[in-house]
């Protein structure tokens, strides 16, 4: 016996069924699909040439804590982290008033040496004339003469204390000793100065400068790989500082001494061209080549993962995620056997699909999930 349900009993339930049927399948098609994903990177060239890879940092070869050899009080400094000084170029002072007035009254001693010098040796001279024609004795001569070598020595004795005093004065004053750039302030005015900071509260050096045109790289290199390594070798330098940029250079120097603990050997490595960017203590990744660059080796390519490539309807593409939606970025042709497809319509940090499937759709939504 079969039961038939009233018509309108039909249309109710298809009121109630039908709304919740159309809702599941939004559900189901608005739903963001889950997929991994791969960053576009900046790959060089030369990476494909290097013999060795390792790291190290920016150091400069001419660097010097500057300080004096006096004692006193910092009274004057002119100059501040940064500022770019010459050689000779007077950077700070020390108190000075009481080596100055030292320095004035040791002058004023060998003014007074002088005349007296000058007074004995007239009286000398006279007394050699005198002495030709017999008119003083010999004894009176001697005196003469005796009178005269000490007012000499007295006017050596001064001199040599003014240059003394002289010289004292001028450790007060602290000079560049070479071209280049302060890198740190040490002391402030105020502050006491003592040679080698033996004093409490004291202060050693006033600044520290490094001449910038002498920076190198210095990495750490196995003793195992030496036989890849010879000085005049070109290499590639990449500052993490300044990303997508590297800078040719050259190995200079190799330090013959072994790291015992570490089994490596440092070497020294010469910028072709120094960048104002780079700057000491800078860490630094180093690629040594097996021969030069040419220009356009130099430049940068961007690209994605092999497995980011999806071969479609118009051609093989890689799928962008922009924000929780994909966008299809053309490639300009199939992958080849490289890992890396080149993607130059895309920023390095951009993020795509990595194993797309077929049924990807434009401006679909997606949910990035961990691999």
């Amino acid at each position: 016996m079969k039961i038939r349900l009233p018509e309108s009993l039909w249309a109710r339930l298809a009121l109630v069924v039908g709304p919740l049927l159309l809702v599941w399948v939004i559900v189901r098609v608005a739903a963001p699909v889950e997929v991994q994903s791969t960053p576009v990177v900046s790959v060089f060239p030369s990476q494909t040439l290097s013999l060795l890879n390792s790291s190290g940092y920016v150091v400069a070869q001419r660097k010097a804590a500057i300080s004096t050899k006096a004692s006193g009080r910092l009274e004057w400094l002119d100059v501040t982290e940064g500022s770019r000084v010459k050689k000779g170029q007077l950077l700070a002072r020390l108190e000075s008033d009481e080596l100055a007035a030292q320095l004035r009254q040791s002058e004023a001693q060998v003014g007074l040496s002088v005349a007296e010098r000058d007074d004995a040796q007239r009286e000398f001279n006279r007394a050699q004339s005198l002495l030709q024609r017999n008119y003083i004795s010999q004894a009176a001569f001697d005196s003469s003469k005796a009178r005269f070598e000490k007012a000499a020595a007295q006017l050596r004795a001064t001199q040599a204390a003014a240059q003394v005093s002289r010289a004292a004065l001028a450790q007060a004053e602290i000079r560049a000793p070479f071209d280049g750039v302060v890198l740190t302030k040490n002391a402030n005015i105020g502050d006491n100065i003592t040679p080698f900071s033996s004093a409490a509260d004291s202060k050693g050096a006033v600044v520290t400068m490094a001449d910038m045109s002498t920076l190198e790289v210095e990495a750490d290199v196995s003793e195992s790989s030496m036989a890849k390594i010879s000085v005049g070798q070109p290499v590639e330098i990449g500052l993490d500082a300044i990303p997508n940029e590297r800078f040719a250079g050259r190995v200079a120097r190799m330090v013959p001494t072994i790291d015992r603990a570490k089994a490596t050997r440092l070497i020294k490595l010469q910028f072709d061209q120094i960048d104002p960017r780079i700057l000491p203590d800078m860490s630094a990744k180093v690629s040594f080549l097996e021969r030069p660059l040419a220009a356009a080796e130099r430049k940068p390519m961007v690209g994605v993962n092999r497995a980011a490539a999806a071969e479609t309807a118009k051609g093989w593409v890689v799928w962008v995620i922009e924000s929780d939606r994909i966008r299809a970025i053309a490639l300009a042709a199939a992958p080849g056997a490289s890992e890396l497809v080149l993607t130059p319509g895309l920023a390095p940090g951009a993020r795509v699909v990595l194993r797309p499937t077929p049924s990807l759709r434009e401006g679909a939504r997606v949910k990035v999930v961990a691999p």
